[in-house]
């Protein structure tokens, strides 16, 4: 029985001297980012814990070696380096010098992700199903009907799509009146809000942003891009007042809606005014655009903000990048004029020379809410009817990885603020 013992003894220590971790680099060696991004997920759908190594390499991760990620990084094409125990326990002491800007944040469930969308096909696509459905991360579609009966609740993150919550149908009259895809729209917009019980679109519009809100103070996480982040402040906001011409909601817009905003009810704008000409695409003064934009296209950058990952470990999840300027790209919203955002919102990403910001984070109740500017990172001026973006063409862009830096957020175990 002694033999066995030590024999026991000396087969767990020899195991444990071999003891392995995988390390996906997140920086300019990696082959492809946004897939790394799917890796991780997939670990942690397995009760797998991930280390992510917040500044270390670009924001790579780091788990336990079994032979099946070794396999689907392989298959994915996603760059990892197999490392011993020791090897692995250097970095982390590494990472761990209170002198360096690097911290360890432990992942440890894959969230539950939901994107509102709706079910119709529209003439444009979204850049965070394609960065999910690129990247393997799952998703469930919900929309309006979904909303209202409290299905959120099922979810850890959720996602705007391309949305207009101000009833207007995206502000594309002027130019798709006559489109069969836009009168579709309306169609189902109306024919929704009557099943749902409201006598206008505007008035579903906002009883669903309300739900979301909801959604977030009880610990949610919203993200959204392009009119889904200005068009939402601007429902809530107009609680109680009709900002819609007669085109969209059948009677006249109040005049007075500008003296009537409430700013109170916003997540991230301000002191704005509402654009009231219904032929105008455009929602408001939040959105910095031509003519009032100047920047060239081959100009157009914008630069992440450096934060301490030990002190901030939040915003530097999120802008966890291998590149610290970031190419810009347009939208219906590109970017949010300086001077209509609270106070209390964190700004991650600006363009100084527009005097903009593109990329915004806040808390609201215990769950929180990132902002970011524009339709398609890797496509400039994405225009109505255009092709979806083929992310293969795209493997390592650091404008989609902000997007997958917001879908892992929920997964990592909070930590004690520091004060």
């Amino acid at each position: 029985m002694k033999k066995l013992f030590f024999l026991v003894i000396i087969i767990f220590l020899i195991k444990s001297s071999f003891a392995a971790q995988i390390l996906i680099p997140m920086d300019e060696t990696q082959k492809n980012h946004l897939k790394a991004y799917g890796i991780a997920y997939m670990v942690l759908q397995h009760d797998v814990p991930v280390s992510w190594l917040l500044n270390y390499r670009g924001g790579s991760f780091l788990f336990d070696d079994v032979p099946k990620f070794e396999s689907e990084c392989s298959i994915r094409g996603v760059s990892f380096q197999i490392l011993a125990d020791g090897q692995a326990a250097s970095i982390l002491t590494e990472i761990s010098d209170p002198e360096v800007n690097m911290d360890i944040m432990k992942l440890e469930k894959a969230p539950k992700v939901a994107v509102y969308s709706p079910k119709s096909k529209l003439p444009w696509d979204d850049a965070v199903t394609l960065a999910l459905t690129y990247s393997e991360i799952p998703y469930e579609i919900v929309y309006d009907e979904e909303v209202t009966n409290g299905k959120l609740l099922l979810y850890d993150w959720l996602h705007l799509h391309h949305e207009d919550f101000t009833g207007q149908y995206g502000r594309f009259y002027n130019n798709y009146k006559n489109a069969a895809w836009y009168q579709e729209d309306q169609r189902n917009q109306e024919a929704m809000a009557a099943k749902l019980g409201f006598n206008k679109v505007s008035m579903m519009k906002l009883a669903v942003a309300k739900k979301i809100n909801e959604f977030v103070v009880g610990g949610g996480y919203l993200f959204a891009m392009c009119s889904a982040t200005d068009s939402y402040d601007i429902a809530l906001s107009a609680e109680g007042i009709d900002i819609c011409e007669q085109m969209f909601d059948g009677d006249p817009a109040d005049p007075k809606m500008n003296s009537k905003l409430d700013y109170t009810k916003t997540l991230a704008f301000k002191d704005y005014k509402l654009s009231t000409n219904p032929y105008e695409y455009e929602f408001s003064e939040i959105d910095n655009q031509p003519p009032i934009r100047k920047i060239l296209r081959t100009e157009d950058f914008f630069t992440l903000f450096d934060f301490s990952a030990k002190w901030d470990p939040v915003p530097t999840m999120l802008c966890q990048n291998h590149e610290q300027v970031i190419k810009g790209f347009m939208g219906q919203t590109t970017a949010f004029r300086k001077r209509f955002v609270k106070q209390d919102v964190l700004v991650m990403g600006e363009t100084k020379a527009e005097n903009e910001v593109r990329y915004i984070h806040g808390e609201f109740g215990k769950g929180t809410w990132t902002f970011y500017g524009g339709h398609d990172p890797e496509d400039y001026q994405h225009q109505v009817g255009d092709p979806p973006t083929d992310l293969a063409l795209h493997p390592n862009s650091p404008g989609y990885r902000l997007i997958l830096n917001n879908i892992l957020f929920p997964a990592a175990k909070k930590k004690k603020q520091k004060t």
